[in-house]
């Protein structure tokens, strides 16, 4: 009989774990293979294209990513090789709706155990390898907005009477993260 996976609640910043290094896992064990599953399950709900376990409050080196090939579920992963340069837009299911520009590596090549436990060597580039280095960035407790040029972080909202377009609101670094700030303050209080 097949358990259904659940969905895992996401943790925002200010949210410590997400600013801590992520232990690393000795093997795969089926818990840790169902908490894989019930990553990819929460990242498809929230509409993300990667998950690190220290966004759903469990510090360890786990990641999910998918890219629109499948998903990946890996254990431990690190970068090994990284070549070029490539800048896009990121957002973080961590930091809900805050957007900004990143310079990456256009491809990289990723060592990890897979869900099964297996040594994996993967290299990708574009999407594949930006997804990559933001959700390892996590595992070292690094979010996108310590790479973001500043200049061009902006919240993207649906807004009532817009025809449920979206609409970019340029912010500061200092500014978002007061926001989230005080989202979690009021969080505790009530």
């Amino acid at each position: 009989m097949e358990t259904q996976s659940r969905i895992l609640r996401i943790v925002h910043y200010p949210a410590p774990v997400l600013r801590k290094k992520a232990a690393p896992i000795d093997r795969v064990t089926p818990e840790i293979a169902r908490f894989m599953d019930e990553m990819v399950e929460t990242m498809y709900a929230d509409n993300g294209v990667g998950l690190a376990a220290p966004q759903v409050g469990i510090s360890l080196r786990i990641i999910v990513v998918d890219v629109g090939d499948g998903p990946l579920h890996l254990v431990n992963p690190v970068i090994i090789a990284r070549e070029g340069s490539q800048t896009g837009v990121e957002g973080c299911l961590s930091l809900p709706n805050l957007h900004g520009d990143v310079v990456r590596a256009m491809k990289v090549t990723v060592r990890a155990l897979n869900i099964h436990g297996k040594k994996v060597t993967l290299s990708g580039e574009g999407l594949w390898a930006r997804a990559m280095q933001h959700e390892i960035d996590h595992l070292d407790g690094i979010l996108f907005t310590d790479h973001v040029d500043p200049a061009t972080l902006h919240w993207v909202t649906t807004e009532e009477g817009h025809d449920g377009d979206y609409i970019e609101r340029p912010t500061t670094l200092e500014d978002a993260l007061h926001l989230f700030e005080r989202e979690a303050s009021l969080m505790k209080s009530s």
